[in-house]
């Protein structure tokens, strides 16, 4: 097992029983790096949720667009918007993803009541240079349609630097398009 892997398994462990890694350096290797889900990443998803339903990307009130058939690990049917907001002075590009499922989960149901089916909410949004270098500065989350944050297997909240470093999770998948900026398809 690599010391990475390691270390990884051992923060996962910590986190889990409420004691937070706040980082360590690797060798030249590796730059100093942060667990996801750290008490400011989850801080940060509060502000950034509140700017989201601000700009009408989340909530209640959020503008719909066209659903689309979706695939794992997000939902059956997506809806997918980019636009920028603001979070504490910062202005960034973001892309949230509205995951939609359940039983009788369609293209057209999700369009008849979109409450009824959302599971989650997916967002990356642009951070200020430096943030994340290693992956174009995205911050990563998962709310659910409330805007509290999901969690993983492990309890962790899925906000920040989400899973930086492991084989799975929001940075493993989307590094398979970094010369893309992490973006899969067509962003609007």
């Amino acid at each position: 097992m690599s010391t990475y892997r390691k270390f990884f398994s051992a923060g996962i462990a910590a986190a889990a029983t409420g004691v937070i890694a706040v980082g360590l350096t690797f060798g030249t290797a590796h730059s100093q790096m942060k667990p996801c889900c750290d008490d400011a990443s989850v801080n940060y998803s509060k502000d950034l949720w509140s700017a989201l339903v601000k700009a009408g990307l989340a909530g209640s009130g959020a503008k719909a667009d066209k659903p689309y058939t979706g695939q794992a690990p997000h939902g059956a049917i997506l809806e997918t918007i980019t636009s920028e907001v603001s979070v504490g002075g910062h202005q960034g590009k973001v892309v949230v993803k509205r995951n939609y499922g359940g039983d009788g989960v369609s293209i057209d149901s999700v369009m008849g009541d979109r409450g009824k089916f959302l599971k989650a909410v997916t967002v990356m949004f642009k951070r200020e240079k430096g943030y994340d270098a290693d992956n174009n500065d995205w911050f990563w989350a998962k709310y659910k349609a409330d805007g509290s944050l999901h969690t993983n297997p492990k309890g962790l909240m899925l906000a920040g630097r989400v899973m930086k470093g492991a084989d799975k999770g929001c940075i493993a998948c989307h590094s398979a398009v970094k010369d893309k900026d992490y973006l899969f398809g067509k962003q609007n």
